[in-house]
């Protein structure tokens, strides 16, 4: 099953869940409920803490969901925070960090990245989330469109449309006829 997000992300071959960690986790749980799939592959866009540049094509298994508070030492959390899935042939390049808020602040960038967290999507943790209850392999593939920066979301909307087209043409040429 190939999933996104949906309103400025669709695809023609993905299943929109919804914006946002609580969005996408209530309708792909629904959907797994109906109709269990072997494997969930979430495709989108993704901010980058600074190693990887715009256009960049990203893949993942794992994600955190860590909010800006825990590197300034002003919260906890006592959920399992950090997921890695198994079992999907998709590579493990970064983990991909989820909050319901977009940074548009660079002051803890070089945190993430020293955390081995290189980008920010706002719904993969949930996709993670949901796969691992189900016990359904799942991975990402992302398209980095912007900085996590106070450009984020001006880059963002410059970038989207390229980003979407390279993004597609990818996951096309590598699951051909997969659904």
């Amino acid at each position: 099953m190939i999933v996104c997000a949906g309103k400025t992300e669709e695809f023609t071959f993905a299943t929109p869940i919804g914006v946002g960690l609580i969005e996408s986790a209530m309708n792909l749980t629904q959907a797994v409920l109906f109709d269990r799939p072997e494997f969930i592959l979430f495709i989108g866009s993704a901010g980058s803490y600074g190693h990887y540049k715009p256009f960049d094509i990203v893949e993942s298994r794992g994600a955190t969901q860590i909010e800006r508070s825990f590197w300034q030492k002003c919260a906890y959390t006592p959920i399992d925070n950090a997921i890695v899935s198994e079992g999907l042939e998709i590579e493990h390049q970064t983990l991909v960090n989820s909050s319901n808020y977009i940074t548009t602040c660079s002051d803890y960038n070089q945190a993430f990245v020293k955390a081995g967290i290189g980008l920010e999507n706002m719904e993969f943790f949930s996709v993670l989330r949901v796969a691992q209850e189900h016990t359904i392999p799942a991975g990402g593939i992302f398209v980095v469109t912007n900085y996590c920066d106070n450009n984020a979301h001006k880059e963002y909307m410059n970038n989207i449309e390229k980003a979407k087209k390279l993004l597609q043409e990818y996951v096309i040429a590598k699951f051909k006829g997969v659904r």
